[in-house]
């Protein structure tokens, strides 16, 4: 048996948490690539801020036993106001200022905006409407409907447009993409892209009412030709008069 130290079993516990079907921090598109990796900066200045924090207040510590002990008011006062602008005017503003630049730009993937450059695929239209407490999708140019269920091709721009029958839910999908509200009376659209093949999970992430963490759904990335046969078979069973 292999032999795992206790700061391993730690490790191994704190990774784990970074995987599986429902973990943004395992990414599978662009969208929640960006998101992840805004994440991730975030964690690291958290840390650097706290660190920096336990050393200020060790200095602080380690000077006030050596301090004079006739040190004047207008010292103290100087020191005082000189921690206080630079670091909790200064620093919280640069640190905060930076980090919206660089998280305001990985929103731009959530948005279903205009594609720049030549040759790549048109946005997939998912309509899904949100009711306590399921989900139905449809695909309007085909007609095919879905229950719980959300399957779309691999390496494709599919815009989700979200609405409610009733209450406000949230439609996430945390491998592939941000939140988006489902408001009744109200379309709101967030862009999704898968970059891998696979099988992920959709949850509500808005309370919703009594069976709110039932609220899933399966979301299935496909390969473009198997999509494309699987959506064609669908498309000719609503022709026809059968049921997708």
């Amino acid at each position: 048996m292999t032999k795992c130290t206790v700061g391993g079993w730690v490790a191994m516990l704190g990774l784990s948490g970074c995987a599986g079907s429902q973990s943004m921090l395992d990414p599978a598109g662009p969208s929640a690539q960006a998101i992840a990796l805004v994440w991730w900066w975030m964690l690291g200045v958290a840390v650097m801020v706290v660190a920096g924090v336990m050393v200020a207040g060790w200095l602080a510590m380690r000077r006030g036993r050596n301090a004079q002990a006739n040190a004047s008011d207008d010292i103290a006062t100087s020191h005082g106001w000189r921690w206080m602008v630079g670091g909790g005017i200064l620093l919280p503003s640069v640190t905060i200022a930076v980090l919206l630049v660089f998280g305001t730009s990985a929103g731009f993937h959530q948005l279903p905006l205009p594609l720049t450059g030549a040759g790549g695929p048109a946005p997939l239209r998912v309509d899904v409407e949100a009711r306590q407490w399921d989900w139905s999708l449809r695909y309007p140019e085909n007609g095919v409907q879905l229950h719980n269920e959300l399957r779309l091709p691999v390496g494709q721009p599919v815009d989700i447009h979200v609405g409610s029958r009733d209450v406000i839910h949230s439609f996430w999908v945390p491998r592939l993409g941000g939140k988006i509200d489902a408001i009744p009376g109200r379309i709101n659209v967030v862009r999704l892209q898968a970059d891998q093949a696979g099988t992920f999970r959709g949850q509500c992430a808005e309370f919703c009412g009594l069976n709110h963490a039932h609220m899933v759904m399966t979301v299935i990335a496909m390969p473009a030709d198997e999509f494309d046969a699987w959506l064609a078979a669908q498309s000719e069973a609503v022709a026809i008069g059968g049921k997708p």
